[in-house]
């Protein structure tokens, strides 16, 4: 089968969806309450898999994809499964997007009142959603020689969205992440000494023990140590 034809750049929008998401509360100061939805709504550097026409593909969207569709201001739009009334948008500054190491990173501030934010919550504090998803245009891709695997490199989230949906298809969980850059912050607020004990627990556990460790080795602990500590 002649798969030469997976090269061609779509024109119509794409959708790839990811794991993770979370909405907290927290009292605004009035009596009233502020809702916050964080997420990842991809996860860069990460492979997952495809379908098209012509079976199963590898897909990876490359770190810098979003920097340029970002720097441009793009307007984005929140939904649930891709539809619906908004719910934060980027114009409005009810949401904002940014690219770090992990991937697109969403933050929107929610409306305690609309009855699609308490729908929305309610399915999320019993787990039922908890995935993202993002629908944009690709500007620049490159498939490996088999098309097999197509890379990424450059999207444009204009008029596209992020959302809140039922069902993720990348393996790699971008809760994980999330939980992983709070762990970041809590171990910030910790002592030195609380640190130290963190790390040597983690040492014990993940770091081999050797009978003589070569000096090398040492100084890789001592520097793995350092960095830890500087957290």
């Amino acid at each position: 089968m002649d798969l030469s034809a997976r090269a061609q750049r779509p024109t119509t929008q794409q959708r790839t969806t990811f794991h993770g998401a979370e909405l907290r509360a927290q009292p605004s100061g009035t009596g009233g309450e502020t809702l916050t939805f964080t997420g990842y709504a991809s996860v860069t550097e990460s492979p997952y898999e495809m379908e098209d026409w012509a079976g199963s593909y590898t897909e990876i969207v490359r770190s810098g994809a979003f920097k340029k569709t970002l720097s441009e201001g793009a307007d984005v739009p929140l939904y649930v499964n891709h539809t619906g009334m908004t719910l934060a948008r980027t114009k409005s500054g009810t949401m904002r997007l940014s690219e770090d190491d992990t991937g697109l990173y969403v933050e929107a501030d929610l409306d305690p009142a609309n009855p699609q934010v308490q729908a929305l919550r309610s399915a999320m504090s019993r787990g039922d959603l908890d995935e993202m998803s993002f629908g944009f245009w690709v500007l620049r891709q490159q498939w490996s020689p088999d098309y097999g695997q197509r890379d990424i490199l450059e999207v444009s989230l204009n008029k596209g969205d992020v959302s809140v949906v039922n069902y993720g298809a990348n393996p790699a969980t971008a809760g994980a992440q999330l939980n992983a850059r709070e762990l970041g912050g809590q171990l910030q607020q910790l002592s030195p000494d609380e640190r130290r004990e963190v790390f040597e627990r983690l040492a014990a556990e993940f770091i081999p023990a050797a009978e003589e460790p070569a000096a090398p080795a040492l100084l890789g602990l001592d520097q793995a140590r350092a960095r830890f500590l500087a957290l």
